[in-house]
């Protein structure tokens, strides 16, 4: 079994900053690409930031220049620093890290999630 734990978040005034972890712990071989995603009540979850296991990097374009996602594959960790966030950067995120597990399958693995509320 393969777990994915998320922390960091909280209550941020508009223009602060927040750093969110995601710890993947388990029965791990390897863990390939990382991802933030993003969900407000009502709208459908959204890609914000993705990393390969290789350090390649994907953003989502309302979040290009602001946030930062990076990982250490020696924690089977990622991590999105946050700055300069705005209101509109309220959500729950969530972490998703597709693994190889012990058992030689390979599956995207989800936390509960942690609340971000940027407030104005």
């Amino acid at each position: 079994q393969v777990h994915v734990v998320e922390s960091g978040g909280g209550l941020v005034q508009a223009g602060g900053s927040l750093r969110l972890s995601c710890l993947a712990s388990g029965s791990i071989v390897s863990i390939h690409a990382m991802g933030w995603y993003r969900q407000v009540p009502g709208k459908q979850r959204e890609l914000v930031a993705s990393i390969t296991s290789g350090g390649s990097t994907n953003y989502a374009n309302s979040v290009k220049g602001r946030f930062t996602i990076s990982r250490d594959n020696t924690k089977n960790s990622a991590y999105l620093q946050m700055a300069s966030l705005k209101p509109e950067d309220t959500a729950v995120y969530s972490c998703n890290a597709e693994v190889t597990t012990r058992y030689w399958s390979r599956l995207a693995y989800w936390g509960q999630g942690t609340q971000v509320t940027v407030s104005s």
